[in-house]
C-alpha cells in the first residue's frame, strides 16, 4: 500500500515558521507600499517551490495578484525572459479593467506576450534579438546604455504596467528557479530590483544554492542585489531531526516504526524531497535500504555536466565511505596530479564536494549512495582492494581496522577481513560503542567457514560469547539471549569445565532481562554451578556463585542466596576476583533491602560500587547504583534516588553502555522519577530510545514517557504510544504497569469512562496472569476506581438506576482487588513503602464517591499521602479534595477549596498538565476562585446567554486555539466546536469568531485570556 501522498498534493507546510514570518512581513511592507523583493536560496529539494506555494496562498487571502514563473533547464544561455513571459502572460487575457488598460498602454509588451499588439515597435538593429555568443548571453549582467532601444523600452513596460497594476491591489510575482535564468532575464531581473521604491510589489525569486557555482553568471548579479536596501535574502536550511520527524509523519499515512523514521531522518539529512522519496520506498519494499531508483536518477542527473576526469574521482570517493585524503586518490584514482586538481576543483565548486579538516567528502550522504549504487561490479571491488592495500600499507591510527575490514569484505578478501574485524571489536570496546563491536563480530561470525586458517586463540565459541554479550550491552536482549543459546550448543565434550560454566553462566545472564525465562534461567546457572561446585577457589566459581545467588534471590530464595553470596565473596578474595566480590555484594545490600535494613542495605551496595570501579567491573557497578537509587526511591527519598540515577547514567554514556540492562533500568527509573517529582523534560527525546535498540527496549522508555504525554493533553500523540506499547507488555512486566496507567488515563481525561474501566480490568487480569496480587495493581485499580465512580454518577444525573448500580459493583470489585494487592503483594521491603500508601488512600477516597458525595476527610488523607514528592499525583488528589470540599455546600469548606485550587492550578500550569489545569480553571470559576494570572468575569445584572460548554469553546477561540485544538482540548469533535461557535454568534449578534469574542469580553461573559 502507497503511504505517501505526493508533495504538493496538500501536505502540510513543517518547520518553516521563521521563514515564513519573513516573507509574510515582507508582503506587509509591500501592502503598506514598501516595495520590496527577497531572493530565496537552499538546496533541490528543500522545499522552496512548497514555501513560494504556501507564501502566493496567503497573498491571494489578501487579495494580491500573485504571478508566478519558472525558469527551466535549457543549455546554451536558454529560453530569453521565459519566467517573466509566464508570469506576466495572465495580464494579457486579463477581463479587470484597470489590469487591461494598463497592458492595452505599453505595447513593449509584446515582446514578452505575443497577444499583446505592438503597431510601432521600436527597430532593433540586426533584428529583434541581437546574436551573440553563449559565453557573452552568459556573462552579460545589465542593460548597457548603448544596448538595443527596444529591449530598454520592454524593462520600463514590465515595471510600469506592475507599479500600475499595484495601485488598485499589491502584486506579488514569484520567479522560480532562477539559477537557470538566461542573460535576458538576469538583466530584466536587476532592472526591476534596482527601482523598487514605493510601489505595492513584492518580487521573490528562488534558486538553488548549491548550482550557483563560483563562475556561475547569477553570482556576482547576487552579490549586487542583496547590496540593496530593498532586498533581503533567506536561506532554507534542511530539516533538524525534530521537524524531519514531524515531517515524515505528516507525510505517511500509516503507522512507521520509530527505526524507519529515525532511519529515514538520517539518511535524508533534512532534504523533504528525500525524505518523500524514502518514504515512498519503505512503503513499497520495507525491508530494502537501497536508494530508490527515482531519487538515484535525479541525484545522478546533476553529476551528468561534470567532465569524465570527475565523475571517476567521485566513484573513487565513494568507494571510500568516509572523508579522503588527497594522497588516497593520487593513488587509487589512478589520475595526475593536474587531471586530480582540476576534477576536485569542478566538483568542489558545483558542491557536490566539500572540503572538511582538509579531506573531501560528498555534500550529500545520498548523492554518495547513488553514485556507489552506479559502479559496476569489477569496478568496485577493484577500487575496494585498492583501499585496503592503502591501508595495510600505511598505518592511519583509530578505526583503521575497521576501514581495513570493510574494504577487505567488499573486495572479498576473507583471509585479511577475518583478524581486521577481530581487531576492530576489541578496539570498539576499548572506546565504549558496544553496538561497533557487535557488528565486527556478526561480520566475522558471517565470514568464519570462509576462512581457512583462523587467528590463534580464536574459535567460533568466543565469537559467539562476545556476540551475545555487545548485544546485551548495546540494547538488544533478544539477540543477545540468542547468542548466547547458540554458544551453548556449541560446546563440545573436550571444551574445559570452567570456560563451559563461563558459557551457561552468560545464558542465564542473558536470559534473566527477559519476561518468561525464568525455568530456562534457573536451569542455566544451576548447570554453570554443576560444573565448578567441586573446584577450588577461583574467579570463574566466584562469578557464577555471585550470578546464581542473585538468581535465588529473584526467585525468592533469601536464604540460599544470602549463602551463595557470602561464599561468592569469601572466593572472590581469595582469587582476586573483585569484579565478582562487587557482584556479590551487591546481591547482599537488596537482600539487606528486603529484611528492611535500610542502613545495611545501602553500605554495602555504596561498597559495592567502589569495588565495581576499581576493577574496572561497568555493568556490576551500574547495578550497585541502580539498586541504590531504588532503595531510596522505596522509602520516598526521591531527591537522592535521582541523584543515583543521574551518575548512573552519567557512567553508563561515558562508557557505551546507555542500553545495557542496568544502563536502561537507570535510565527508566530516572525519567520515572522525574515524572513523579514534576521534573518534566520538555524534549520527545527524552522517552525515545537510540536507533537501533530493540523495541522492547524502546517500548520500556516510551510506556513511561506516555504518563507525561497524557497528561500534558497531547492525546493524538499518547493514543499512539499506548497502542504501539500494548504488544510488548508481554516482553516486561514494566511496560504493562506504565503503558496500562496511560491508556486508563487518557481514556479518562478523553471522558470514555466505560473505555477507562474496561483497560483497568485488562490490566489487572493481565497483572494476575504474570503474578498474582503485584503492588502495581494498586494504582492500576485505582485508576479504574476513578472511572467507575464517574459512570455511577453520569447514571444517577440521567436516572439510570441499573447502570449506576452496575457502576457500582465494578467500582467495589476494583476496591476488593486493590485492598487484596495490599494486603498479599510482595512489597520490596518488609512493609508497604509510601507510594504504594499514598494510592492506597487515594483508592480509600475515591470508592467513597461511587454512592454519593465523596468524603472530604478521605481525600484529605490522600493529599497528605502524595506530600512526599509526587507532585503532580498531589495535585490532582487537590483538585478532588476541592470537589468534595465544594459539594458540602458549607461556606467553611468553600474556602478550604479555594485554599486547594490554587496550589493545585500553579502546579498543573508550571508542569503544562492542559487536561488538569483546564479542570481546575473550570472548577475555580464555579467557585469564583480568582486564579494566579487570570480574572474571574464581572458579575452582570444581566444572565448570561451562554452554556457553560459554548463559554468554554469561546475562551479557547479568545486564546488563539483553531477548532481542531479547540476540539482535542475540551474532547470533542471539530464539528461540534463549530455548532457551538454558530451558536455563539447568533445569540451574540456576531458575524464572525474574533467579533463574538470582543462582544463577550465587552459583556463581562469571558474572563481575560491567562499566558498559561
Amino acid at each position: 500500500m502507497h503511504l505517501v501522498p505526493r508533495l504538493g498534493s496538500g501536505i502540510p507546510l513543517v518547520a518553516r515558521t521563521q521563514e515564513m514570518r519573513q516573507l509574510r512581513a515582507a508582503l506587509a511592507r509591500a501592502e503598506r507600499g514598501e516595495a520590496g523583493a527577497v531572493l530565496l536560496s537552499g538546496d533541490a529539494g528543500v522545499g522552496k517551490t512548497r514555501l513560494l506555494t504556501a507564501l502566493g496562498e496567503y497573498a491571494l487571502s489578501r487579495d494580491a495578484l500573485v504571478l508566478t514563473g519558472r525558469c527551466i533547464d535549457v543549455r546554451e544561455g536558454g529560453l530569453p525572459y521565459l519566467p517573466f513571459a509566464e508570469a506576466l502572460a495572465p495580464l494579457a487575457g486579463s477581463t479587470v479593467a484597470t489590469i487591461a488598460e494598463a497592458v492595452k498602454e505599453r505595447p513593449a509588451l509584446g515582446r514578452l506576450l505575443p497577444q499583446v499588439h505592438q503597431p510601432h515597435a521600436a527597430p532593433v538593429a540586426g533584428g529583434e534579438h541581437v546574436t551573440m555568443s553563449s559565453n557573452e548571453r552568459e556573462t552579460m549582467q545589465r542593460p548597457r546604455p548603448e544596448q538595443d532601444l527596444g529591449e530598454l523600452q520592454l524593462f520600463d513596460a514590465v515595471l510600469g504596467v506592475l507599479t500600475e497594476i499595484a495601485r488598485a491591489r499589491p502584486v506579488v510575482i514569484l520567479l522560480e528557479d532562477l539559477h537557470w535564468a538566461d542573460g535576458s532575464t538576469r538583466n530584466l531581473l536587476s532592472f526591476l530590483l534596482s527601482r523598487l521604491r514605493s510601489q505595492r510589489l513584492l518580487v521573490v525569486g528562488s534558486y538553488r544554492e548549491e548550482d550557483v557555482y563560483r563562475r556561475h553568471p547569477l553570482r556576482g548579479l547576487l552579490s549586487e542585489m542583496v547590496r540593496l536596501a530593498s532586498v533581503e535574502r533567506v536561506d532554507l536550511r534542511p530539516f533538524g531531526e525534530a521537524d524531519a520527524r514531524a515531517f515524515v509523519e505528516a507525510l505517511a499515512e500509516e503507522p512507521l516504526s520509530a527505526e524507519a523514521v529515525a532511519g529515514i531522518v538520517a539518511r535524508s539529512e533534512g532534504n523533504p524531497f528525500f525524505v518523500e522519496e524514502l518514504l515512498a520506498s519503505t512503503s513499497e519494499a520495507p525491508d530494502c535500504s537501497d536508494l530508490p531508483a527515482g531519487l538515484a536518477e535525479v541525484l545522478l542527473a546533476r553529476l551528468e555536466r561534470l567532465s569524465p576526469d570527475t565523475r571517476r574521482v567521485l566513484r573513487v570517493i565513494s568507494v571510500a565511505n568516509d572523508s579522503v585524503a588527497h594522497a588516497a586518490l593520487t593513488e587509487v584514482s589512478g589520475l595526475g596530479e593536474s587531471e586530480l586538481d582540476e576534477a576536485l576543483r569542478e566538483a568542489v565548486q558545483h558542491h557536490v564536494l566539500i572540503i572538511e579538516r582538509g579531506f573531501y567528502i560528498f555534500r550529500h550522504a545520498l548523492l554518495q549512495e547513488a553514485v556507489y549504487a552506479d559502479l559496476l561490479p569489477g569496478e568496485r571491488t577493484r577500487m575496494h582492494a585498492a583501499y585496503a592495500a592503502r591501508i595495510r600499507n600505511r598505518p592511519q591510527g583509530r578505526g583503521q581496522d575497521a576501514r581495513l575490514a570493510h574494504h577487505s569484505l567488499e573486495s572479498n578478501d576473507f583471509a585479511t577481513a577475518l583478524p581486521a574485524l577481530l581487531r576492530a571489536m576489541d578496539e570498539a570496546e576499548k572506546l565504549g560503542a558496544p553496538g561497533a563491536a557487535l557488528r565486527h563480530v556478526e561480520q566475522a561470525l558471517s565470514i568464519w567457514d570462509a576462512v581457512a586458517e583462523h587467528p590463534e586463540g580464536v574459535d567460533e565459541l568466543r565469537l559467539l560469547h562476545e556476540a551475545s554479550y555487545f548485544a546485551g550491552t548495546s540494547g538488544e536482549p533478544e539477540r543477545a539471549a540468542a547468542y548466547a543459546r547458540s554458544a551453548t550448543q556449541a560446546l563440545t565434550p573436550d571444551v574445559p569445565a570452567e570456560r563451559a560454566a563461563k558459557v551457561w553462566r552468560r545464558l542465564a545472564e542473558a536470559l534473566l532481562v527477559l519476561e518468561g525465562t525464568m525455568d530456562e534461567v534457573v536451569e542455566a546457572i544451576n548447570r554453570a554451578w554443576d560444573l565448578v561446585s567441586e573446584t577450588g577457589p577461583s574467579s570463574t566459581r566466584a562469578w557464577v556463585l555471585a550470578t546464581r545467588a542473585g538468581v535465588l534471590r529473584v526467585i525468592d530464595r533469601p536464604e540460599e542466596a544470602l549463602r551463595d553470596a557470602e561464599t561468592a565473596v569469601s572466593d572472590a578474595r581469595v582469587a582476586g576476583a573483585t569484579g565478582a566480590e562487587a557482584a556479590a555484594l551487591v546481591t547482599l545490600g537488596t537482600l539487606a533491602d528486603s529484611a528492611g535494613d535500610f542502613e545495611e542495605a545501602r553500605e554495602r551496595l555504596r561498597q559495592a560500587e567502589r569495588k565495581a570501579r576499581e576493577a574496572g567491573a561497568l555493568n556490576v557497578e551500574l547495578r550497585a547504583l541502580y539498586f541504590l537509587a531504588l532503595s531510596y526511591d522505596d522509602q520516598a527519598e526521591i531527591v537522592p534516588a535521582l541523584e543515583f540515577c543521574k551518575l548512573g547514567r552519567q557512567r553508563a554514556e561515558a562508557n557505551g553502555l546507555s542500553w545495557s540492562s542496568f544502563g536502561l533500568e537507570i535510565r527508566a527509573r530516572q525519567l520515572f522519577l522525574r515524572y513523579v517529582s514534576g521534573d518534566w523534560p520538555k524534549e520527545d527525546a527524552a522517552g525515545r530510545a537510540a536507533p537501533g535498540v530493540s523495541t522492547l527496549v524502546a517500548a520500556r522508555m516510551l510506556s513511561i514517557w506516555a504518563l507525561i504525554v497524557v497528561a500534558r493533553g497531547r492525546f493524538a500523540a499518547a493514543e499512539k504510544l499506548v497502542a504501539d506499547i500494548r504488544p510488548q507488555w508481554n516482553a516486561d512486566i514494566q511496560i504493562g504497569l506504565a503503558g496500562g496507567a496511560a491508556g486508563i488515563e487518557l481514556a479518562s481525561w478523553q471522558g470514555e469512562h466505560r473505555v477507562a474501566l474496561e483497560r483497568s480490568q485488562e490490566s489487572l487480569a493481565w497483572l494476575d496472569s504474570m503474578q498474582p496480587y503485584l503492588l502495581g495493581g494498586i494504582r492500576i485499580g485505582t485508576l479504574g476506581l476513578s472511572a467507575a465512580v464517574a459512570l455511577a454518577g453520569a447514571a444517577r444525573m440521567r436516572g439510570d438506576v441499573q447502570g449506576a448500580a452496575a457502576a457500582i459493583a465494578a467500582g467495589e470489585s476494583l476496591l476488593e482487588h486493590i485492598r487484596a494487592c495490599a494486603e498479599f503483594g510482595q512489597p520490596r521491603s518488609v512493609e508497604l513503602g509510601p507510594e504504594g500508601l499514598a494510592w492506597l488512600a487515594r483508592a480509600e477516597a475515591t470508592v467513597s464517591g461511587l454512592a454519593g458525595p465523596a468524603d472530604p476527610k478521605l481525600w484529605e488523607a490522600a493529599v497528605e499521602a502524595f506530600g512526599y514528592g509526587a507532585v503532580y499525583e498531589q495535585a490532582m488528589s487537590r483538585w478532588h479534595y476541592a470537589e468534595a470540599l465544594l459539594a458540602t455546600g458549607d461556606p467553611g469548606d468553600a474556602e478550604r477549596a479555594a485554599a486547594e485550587i490554587v496550589p493545585a492550578f500553579e502546579t498543573a500550569d508550571r508542569l503544562g498538565a492542559c487536561p488538569l489545569r483546564d479542570a481546575l480553571r473550570d472548577l475555580a470559576h464555579r467557585a469564583r476562585v480568582d486564579l494566579p494570572g487570570e480574572t474571574t468575569p464581572q458579575r452582570r445584572d444581566e444572565i448570561n446567554p451562554l452554556t457553560d460548554r459554548e463559554r468554554d469553546v469561546l475562551e479557547r477561540v479568545a486564546l488563539g486555539r483553531t477548532n481542531r485544538q479547540v476540539g482535542e482540548e475540551l474532547y470533542i469533535s471539530e464539528k461540534t466546536v463549530s455548532v457551538h461557535l454558530s451558536r455563539v454568534m447568533a445569540k451574540l449578534g456576531a458575524s464572525r469568531r474574533a467579533e463574538a469574542v470582543a462582544i463577550a469580553y465587552d459583556r463581562g461573559l469571558l474572563a481575560a485570556p491567562t499566558s498559561s
